[in-house]
């Protein structure tokens, strides 16, 4: 298997409207704002962020810098772990407000540090912190969520087409 789409380049790679993705420099109510209308609740919000344990920032793509995680090809908890166990200070930088760890090497977004400083989120943080296997349960079950979002299921009016989400 071979991942990643090579019928766009990034130079042509058209830009989402606003309000479809969080904006990473916004904090909980926005957070709740964008995921909510999905259907999408605390938890859920909490379990699909610690998909930041994957990848890295890109400043010609997000305009921020850097992975969360040392090990950013590995699905884990340890977005979770670095979040509370690490200490975060504000990147002196000419780039949009970040935080870093003490090495400067790792990253989080204002959005993550807020599901830090929020008790509704932060109880799920330190969960999937301490608990990989209810972090890939509850991950499983709202990925799903947000997967089937606009899918039309026979006879079940409750799924809404995805223009009707917002």
């Amino acid at each position: 298997l071979q991942s990643g789409r090579s019928d766009c380049v990034q130079e042509t790679a058209p830009k989402l409207p606003d309000g479809l993705l969080p904006n990473a420099s916004l904090g909980p109510q926005h957070l709740r704002d964008i995921f909510y209308r999905m259907g999408l609740n605390d938890q859920e919000i909490v379990a699909l962020s610690g998909a930041h344990t994957l990848g890295r920032c890109h400043p010609t793509s997000s305009g921020f810098v850097n992975p969360w995680t040392n090990a950013p090809t590995t699905f884990s908890n340890l977005y979770f772990k670095e979040l509370v166990e690490n200490t975060w200070t504000r990147k002196k930088w000419s780039g949009p407000c970040q935080f870093e760890d003490p090495t400067g090497n790792l990253m989080m977004l204002p959005t993550d540090l807020c599901l830090l400083d929020d008790p509704k989120f932060r109880k799920y943080v330190d969960l999937y912190a301490k608990d990989e296997a209810a972090f890939f349960r509850d991950f499983a079950s709202a990925f799903s969520k947000l997967l089937e979002l606009g899918v039309k299921f026979p006879n079940d009016p409750s799924k809404k087409p995805w223009y009707q989400i917002w």
